[in-house]
């Protein structure tokens, strides 16, 4: 089959509940500190350069953003759902507390949630939140899969050695419910395997 993921375009953005799409669709998360890389990791996936913004000014994404990638013929809808990047210091903070009530209810409710790819730069991995997030997809029983960007910056050695380090993090804390690879939006390093592993949380 042709690389679904191409056929991805802005379906919606949801400030709250009431703004999400009917709750049957088939749905992947992701979710990343500002400027981990984020938007340019959907962006590698799709193979296109615009799909999901890009900014140098981290905290863009205030929204939960739909992307609908659902081939002919398929039902239900397939969707990746862009979580706001998390971590940014000015935005207001009743504005974060915002965030994390809706976020926090579309984790627990949402049944139309089939896994959550978390994406931490591989120089700065498993902060506060990225655990904070990895720890609500194993409380749902959903797979998680943790994508070290920015592979590039590093040589193979030290890729080698973050990716050990985390992937026995995160054994510690969560047991073999959580993937990990490394990845490069720039290079295109781990393009496939990342599209694999959500491409089989959709079904597809």
């Amino acid at each position: 089959m042709a690389n679904p993921f191409v056929r991805a375009r802005y379906l919606l953005s949801a400030h709250n509940h009431k703004q999400l799409p009917p709750d049957g669709a088939f749905e992947v998360a992701f979710a990343g500190r500002s400027n981990a890389g984020k938007s340019s990791a959907l962006n590698a996936l799709c193979q296109q350069n615009a799909l999901a913004r890009v900014s140098k000014t981290p905290g863009r994404t205030q929204q939960l953003v739909f992307f609908d990638m659902t081939p002919p013929e398929i039902e239900p809808p397939r969707y990746l759902v862009d979580l706001p990047g998390y971590g940014y210091a000015k935005v207001p903070q009743d504005l974060q507390a915002h965030w994390q009530a809706f976020i926090d209810q579309y984790f627990r409710t949402r049944e139309a949630l089939k896994g959550l790819v978390v994406v931490m730069d591989i120089r700065h991995p498993l902060k506060d939140y990225d655990r904070q997030m990895l720890g609500y997809a194993v409380e749902r029983g959903l797979p998680a899969h943790a994508l070290l960007t920015k592979a590039d910056k590093l040589g193979r050695g030290q890729q080698s050695q973050a990716l050990l380090a985390v992937r026995k993090e995160l054994f510690n804390a969560f047991g073999d419910t959580v993937s990990v690879q490394t990845f490069s939006g720039e290079s295109k390093q781990g393009v496939d395997e990342a599209r694999a592993v959500v491409a089989g949380w959709l079904g597809l």
